[in-house]
């Protein structure tokens, strides 16, 4: 049984009851623009497993089916344990691995990008992961490991790892010795170099003491969060593709034809000494360091927040249907979010490009639904409320815009 749907009103329940005991103790840990990326980021990686199925899920009845070489017993407390313990050790590979690949990097580097650390922070995952993380929990089925227990194993995991993301649960004493806690898991999330690449685990790490990734939060160094070449952008699209983007600018331009192959299975941070070379990477000194944050007015903060409210209404309107939709309509569906999540990724950039953005954004979305509409895709009233959807948000996009245009001349004339 997946557990997460029914996790998810405590994860926001939580969410703001750590934001309100940051205020409290003026330790606030969020900033809207991270925070409703972070939670933007979550959201298309949930629509994109809707849209592509779930590819392991396929393959795993296949091998359950098929090449079982043992056989766990969901009756049995003892083979649930072991099912868990099996479980958390492919997890630490499968993280530890997509911290060391760059292919394997270029999905998961999404969940590190925040410069915050809160448990919105849980909630940023990536859209291309459906692909390759697979791999690493076929070994479970060929163990025997039924799709039912794994199913729950792997939400109840996903579960306890939201509650790591946070800054204000001190070290715990003995439990450090043996699971994931907050401590060691803002250790992982740190960019600092006695960090990096440390506390693989998700539930145990016994893993990391037993294979030497694992790192003490020390109280002598404060940790910046982030990755190492910040990404210096809200645009939700390019969060999830720009390493590969990377990569496939690499093997473009290297003059030699094994560094073209080698950028797929490098490890992370090698790049052909020819192409470093002509495009540099960008990194930050932590001693000078300051988070991205280009200044919004009030007024966009709380059109953000609106926006971002109206792509939840899809969101959840294309969850709960998912199973009655088409593929095609699962589609328009996703491009219809991705456009306003971009859209409200510019905004927080303070893109110049955002006005130009909305019109297309606009006038896209206009001939899908009426494309859907000539077509029979969505009954009239669905595609009129999609429609209203869609003109309010552009009202947000425009409302925004016009209050930071409006502050960027009154900061220009004051100076």
């Amino acid at each position: 049984m997946d557990y997460v749907a029914y996790a998810v009103p405590f994860f926001l329940l939580l969410i703001i009851l750590e934001i309100a005991w940051g205020v409290l103790r003026k330790q606030n840990t969020y900033r809207v623009n991270d925070s409703i990326n972070s939670l933007s980021l979550g959201m298309l990686s949930t629509l994109t497993k809707l849209v592509f199925l779930n590819i392991g899920m396929l393959l795993f009845v296949q091998v359950e089916s098929r090449y079982q070489w043992l056989n766990l017993d969901t009756s049995s407390a003892l083979h649930w344990l072991i099912g868990i313990v099996l479980y958390d050790f492919c997890y630490y590979w499968f993280h530890r691995i997509s911290h060391e690949r760059i292919l394997f990097w270029g999905s998961h580097v999404v969940h590190h990008q925040s410069e915050d650390f809160n448990l919105s922070t849980a909630l940023r995952q990536t859209s291309t992961g459906i692909f390759t993380t697979w791999i690493f929990y076929l070994p479970l089925f060929f163990l025997g490991m039924p799709i039912e227990m794994y199913v729950s194993i792997a939400s109840l995991h996903l579960i306890y790892q939201f509650w790591i993301h946070t800054q204000f649960v001190p070290k715990l004493g003995v439990l450090e010795w043996f699971l994931i806690t907050p401590s060691n898991h803002r250790v992982h999330h740190a960019q600092n170099p006695r960090y990096v690449d440390r506390n693989y685990g998700g539930l145990l790490c016994i893993w990391d003491r037993l294979f030497g990734t694992f790192s003490e939060e020390s109280d002598e160094e404060a940790i910046v969060y982030g990755i190492t070449t910040p990404l210096n952008t809200w645009n939700p699209l390019w969060a999830n593709v720009h390493i590969f983007s990377g990569m496939l600018r690499d093997a473009w331009h290297t003059r030699h034809v094994a560094d073209k192959v080698r950028v797929l299975t490098a490890r992370t941070g090698w790049r052909p000494a020819d192409v470093l070379e002509r495009f540099p990477d960008t990194k930050l000194k932590l001693d000078n360091f300051r988070k991205y944050d280009p200044e919004l007015t009030t007024t966009s903060k709380l059109c953000l927040t609106a926006l971002y409210l109206v792509a939840t209404v899809i969101y959840f309107w294309v969850a709960t249907q998912a199973a009655t939709l088409s593929p095609v309509q699962l589609w328009l569906a996703l491009g219809f979010t991705l456009m306003l999540l971009i859209s409200i990724g510019m905004l927080a950039d303070q893109s110049a490009r955002a006005g130009q953005w909305e019109w297309f954004r606009v006038f896209s979305c206009l001939i899908l639904l009426a494309a859907a509409d000539f077509g029979g895709l969505f009954g009239r009233e669905l595609t009129a409320a999609a429609a209203l959807c869609l003109l309010g948000s552009s009202a947000c996009v425009w409302l925004a815009l016009r209050s930071q245009i409006a502050h960027a001349s009154l900061h220009h004339a004051a100076g």
